[in-house]
């Protein structure tokens, strides 16, 4: 499909975050020629900053978004099947309190207020088991167990918590490596043809002939360069609003609104692998997870933030209000001190006029735009656990404007990203005969190596019989070995990208000075060989 006497593709994606990479994996298996280009590296921004899970989202039921929690839900095992390295199942803990109240005016408050008076703001317990139950049946759930109702005065669940809290709702969601999940969908897309461009930001695109011209500019050099194609696709996720008037100069009134999420990890608060889903008597929630073997991963709040060019950052505030929060849960209270990192991402929500940030809609939005004389595709919202879809909907968009030949239709339901080939319940086998077939590996580092790359792990270390052979040890089990892998195979060009992005190791203090000169010496030694 694509004229390549006259360097055209067909399609030009401006975003390296969970949509843009999710569209260009579907786009280039369909056979579509497909760049894409990233102003800093793959899941820079929102899509690492996530709180890490594939799921329906239960709260949305309050505001009636069943077709968004539906979609979800039917997403969660979609996407467990084609990636079982980097997310598994995972329960979650839903203390049961009488003052469990909504925030603000929801849908589901607004109904009982009128026919329940005496109910006064509160979730009554009928209601949050009526919402599991449809949250258990709305997706069809086939791998996950079922919700059930646990004692908490008798087992692990409830020794963390205060003794007021005597009952709980155990219910089934899935934990994912999100910016993996990125950087894995980009991967795929390269295997398929697409080129994927980091450090390389869009400066101007304008249509001439039915034809978008974009300048490019790599951010390292400087160097610009122009791109053809026959279709945009705006996935700058925060910034989509800003490409939109400022580099694709349309007039749409379509914009986003901006949401700061914020989260802190802690030492680990509990010895059992479950998470615990806290809900506030101001009507908002919060979840205490279990966090890369040693810690607890605790969030999200829900601010307005107007400002993009403000660093979204996790204020003092948000802090105390998330230690707050979680204290009157835990019997233990936690502190400032029992914090070991913070961060923060800022969600492109379809502004649709909400009254509050935490009332605004999750699900996503589509805009196609003709008027500058060629055809672009604005993407607004989303959320994680939806990404797949999301980018099936965006290539029916695509259909209408661009020639699809015919059988390119969907398919990338049931196809594993790289390394997730294989069942979902192997994981302790391949971590087993990783073991065996290198025996400097101790459990901890194998593991690790199988949630970060699945099969692809053999391959990574498949010449190696001794520690030794995976060259310079940076600490925290990273080897030369593995960032040779991640340069090649990952698009990773800094200590920050493998130690945040690629990984979380960062948590565990390597030595990040060694590893980013390590990374100069290949790149000019590559630059030297090219």
């Amino acid at each position: 499909m694509t004229d390549k006497d006259a360097g055209i593709c067909d399609l030009l994606i401006i975003g390296g975050g969970i949509n843009g990479c999710g569209i260009a994996r579907d786009a280039a298996g369909r056979g579509l020629s497909v760049t894409l280009a990233e102003m800093s590296d793959l899941a820079s921004a929102t899509s690492s900053a996530s709180t890490k899970l594939f799921h329906g989202g239960l709260r949305y039921l309050e505001y009636f978004e069943f077709r968004l929690v539906r979609e979800a839900l039917i997403e969660r095992e979609t996407l467990l099947r084609a990636m079982p390295h980097i997310s598994w199942p995972m329960r979650f803990v839903l203390p049961y309190h009488k003052d469990m109240r909504f925030e603000g005016d929801t849908p589901t408050s607004k109904l009982l207020s009128t026919f329940m008076p005496w109910m006064k703001g509160r979730r009554p317990a009928w209601l949050i088991r009526l919402g599991l139950l449809m949250y258990d049946t709305l997706g069809g759930r086939k791998i996950l167990p079922a919700t059930r109702t646990l004692d908490l005065r008798d087992g692990p669940e409830g020794a963390p918590l205060k003794d007021t809290f005597e009952r709980a709702y155990e219910y089934s969601d899935c934990w994912v490596e999100d910016s993996r999940l990125v950087a894995l969908n980009a991967r795929d897309a390269q295997d398929r043809g697409a080129r994927i461009l980091t450090r390389t930001r869009v400066l101007s695109a304008k249509a001439e002939a039915g034809i978008w011209v974009v300048t490019l500019q790599d951010v390292e050099t400087g160097a610009q360069h122009e791109h053809r194609a026959r279709m945009v696709i705006n996935a700058g996720g925060p910034w989509v609003g800003q490409i939109l008037r400022q580099q694709i100069g349309s007039n749409s009134r379509d914009d986003v609104r901006l949401v700061r999420g914020s989260h802190i990890v802690t030492r680990r608060l509990f010895d059992h692998d479950k998470c615990y889903f806290f809900q506030g008597t101001d009507g908002r929630i919060m979840f205490a997870i279990p966090y890369e073997t040693d810690f607890t991963l605790i969030g999200t709040t829900d601010q307005e933030h107007a400002d993009l060019g403000q660093e979204p950052v996790c204020t003092p505030e948000e802090q105390r209000y998330m230690i707050d929060f979680v204290n009157g849960y835990l019997k233990q209270p936690i502190s400032d001190a029992d914090i070991i990192w913070s961060y923060s991402g800022v969600r492109p929500l379809y502004d649709e006029g909400a009254s509050s940030a935490t009332a605004a809609t999750r699900d996503y939005t589509l805009k196609l735009d003709d008027s500058a004389g060629a055809p672009a595709l604005n993407v607004f919202g989303g959320k994680i656990t939806t990404y797949r879809r999301l980018a099936e909907s965006a290539l029916e968009k695509i259909g209408t404007r661009l020639d699809l030949a015919p059988g390119q239709g969907p398919w990338t339901a049931g196809v594993a990203l790289p390394g997730g080939d294989f069942p979902v319940g192997d994981v302790e086998k391949l971590i087993a005969e990783l073991r065996r077939d290198h025996d400097f590996l101790d459990d901890r580092w194998a593991r690790r190596l199988v949630r970060a790359y699945g099969i692809d792990a053999r391959r990574m270390l498949e010449n190696a019989r001794t520690a030794a052979d995976l060259g310079q040890d940076f600490g925290a089990t990273l080897t030369a070995t593995e960032v040779d892998w991640l340069m090649a195979h990952e698009f990773a060009r800094s200590a920050e990208d493998i130690l945040w992005r690629r990984s979380k190791l960062g948590l565990r203090k390597p030595q990040a000075e060694a590893l980013e000169a390590y990374m100069a010496e290949q790149q000019a030694r590559r630059r030297d060989i090219a």
